[in-house]
């Protein structure tokens, strides 16, 4: 079904998308007496594990943009965050949001590690992990099953928009998630590079973590 070059593209992010399916499985059940949030640990070392297993094949990392790509990342990472935090009305948000507390029920030590290294998966890991998969192999699998020989520049509109909208439903905020997606692989075309929308992707996911934490809005994460 799919080429070898894709599995490494497709592996880490399909690791993760089973820990959050079990985790949700799990936060439903009463036959588990199990803290899925420390789960998250769990999940974060499997993609570490995973991306560095296949790190040799991800020559699209090879290449990095010069310092001025990273400046139009970081601006378009902020929008992004601006309209993630948007108040939105109930009809788009895809699912009711499960909001708590991580120091609730922990130590602070245990608060502390908790969140830490939810930043750590949010902002490092996580924009990889998902910018290989969602703009380096399914939005130039798109155009051609030979995606690598796909030149980010001269992707479709087709390939474009319609792996924002993948994009989009992944996430309960469905909305921010598209244009996310489309913004995300609008740098990806422009600046024909996978580290200025990985940046950008970071970006976006420090701000959320930070404000988050700061705020306590934590149904978002």
């Amino acid at each position: 079904m799919f080429n070898k070059p894709a599995l490494p593209r497709i592996i880490p992010f399909a690791i993760y998308i089973l820990f959050l399916i079990f985790e949700d499985f799990l936060a439903h059940s009463n036959a588990f007496s199990i803290n899925t949030r420390w789960l998250y640990f769990v999940k974060i070392i499997a993609v570490i594990v995973a991306l560095a297993y296949f790190l040799k094949n991800y020559t699209e990392l090879a290449k990095k943009p010069p310092l001025t790509d990273f400046l139009y990342a970081t601006v378009s990472g902020v929008i992004v965050f601006l309209v993630w935090i948007f108040p939105y009305p109930d009809w788009l948000v895809a699912t009711a949001p499960v909001s708590f507390n991580p120091s609730l029920g922990q130590t602070d030590i245990e608060t502390i590690l908790w969140l830490s290294t939810r930043m750590l998966g949010a902002a490092l890991i996580v924009p990889i992990m998902e910018e290989l998969f969602w703009r380096s192999y399914i939005m130039r699998r798109y155009d051609s099953e030979n995606f690598l020989s796909v030149n980010p520049e001269t992707l479709s509109s087709f390939a474009y928009i319609g792996s924002a909208c993948l994009f989009a439903l992944e996430h309960k905020l469905w909305l921010a998630g598209l244009f996310a997606g489309l913004v995300y692989g609008e740098l990806y075309k422009t600046y024909k590079n996978l580290w200025v929308p990985i940046f950008a992707h970071a970006v976006t996911n420090a701000m959320l973590g930070t404000w988050v934490i700061l705020t306590g809005n934590w149904q978002y994460w």
